[in-house]
């Protein structure tokens, strides 16, 4: 990394800052803060920072990462003040860590494959943490669909996986016609474990493809809050509101936002294939 010094010196600082910031001597509003409300706090700027991320803004991703850098030495902090471990370990744990599982960088071993890493990896894990199944480690908090993302990824490194995305929609497809079958009895409890057992699957088909389903469902969400939004702008350009249409009318709101997207999408893709074509 350039300018690693000048970074260096940079973090000293902000470690000065936050802990002037704790001290006695420094803002009452900081010094009243609790472990809980900085967890919260950084599982906030986590999401902004891969929001700014995706973006492809750099400054946006660079001002939301130094948040994150910010609540991860807040957190720090308190155990710091507890007499427990510094950020000084931390980062020294981290580093340690990471020479330990890249012998093939650090260590003897010259040549692997990625399959090899992964592999070397996932063991020095498992004695470290002297675990008794691959699974444990796994984000106990993390949403339920990354969740399942998280643990087909676990599994495919070890060679428990689908050979493609292919047939890992043909367990979709399975999946879906034992819902089908569960929707039919109209029994809660099966309707629900079918439904699971679907999305689970769906999500492995994400994973097979390159996409994370978590990212995936982000967009989607977006895309339909800008129709829905629009959709709800056409209404109210004719005097009318949500509540006062029929089902038909919503439908055809609906349709007609769509179509107008897809009609700029198809013009904007034209204006890129013009801009792409070389001069005569």
């Amino acid at each position: 990394m350039k300018n690693g010094r000048q970074a260096a010196k940079q973090f000293e600082q902000l470690l000065e800052i936050m802990t002037r910031l704790r001290s006695p001597q420094g803002c009452p509003w900081d010094r009243a803060r609790n472990k809980q409300e900085i967890i919260n706090y950084f599982l906030e700027e986590t999401y902004e920072a891969v929001e700014a991320l995706r973006s492809k803004k750099a400054e946006a991703a660079r001002e939301e990462l130094g948040d994150v850098l910010m609540e991860i030495v807040f957190l720090s902090l308190f155990y710091e003040e507890a007499g427990q471990f510094s950020m000084a370990e931390v980062i020294e744990g981290i580093n340690r860590k990471m020479l330990d599982r890249h012998p093939h960088v650090f260590g003897p071993v010259k040549k692997t494959s990625q399959a090899e890493i992964v592999s070397v990896w996932q063991s020095h894990k498992m004695k470290e943490k002297k675990r008794q199944s691959l699974l444990e480690g796994l984000p106990a908090s993390a949403p339920s669909l990354f969740y399942s993302f998280l643990l087909g990824q676990r599994a495919a490194a070890h060679g428990f996986d689908w050979p493609d995305a292919g047939q890992a929609l043909e367990k979709v497809e399975e999946e879906l016609a034992e819902f089908r079958q569960a929707l039919r009895s109209g029994k809660k409890a099966p309707m629900a474990e079918e439904l699971g057992d679907l999305m689970f699957s769906l999500s492995q088909v994400a994973r097979q493809l390159g996409y994370n389903p978590e990212i995936v469902l982000h967009e989607a969400n977006k895309k339909f809050e800008a129709r829905f939004r629009q959709m709800e702008r056409e209404i109210r350009k004719k005097g009318k509101s949500l509540n006062s249409c029929s089902a038909g009318e919503l439908d055809r709101a609906w349709e007609k936002v769509k179509n107008k997207k897809a009609k700029r999408r198809n013009q904007k893709d034209r204006g890129k294939s013009k801009k792409l074509r070389p001069e005569i």
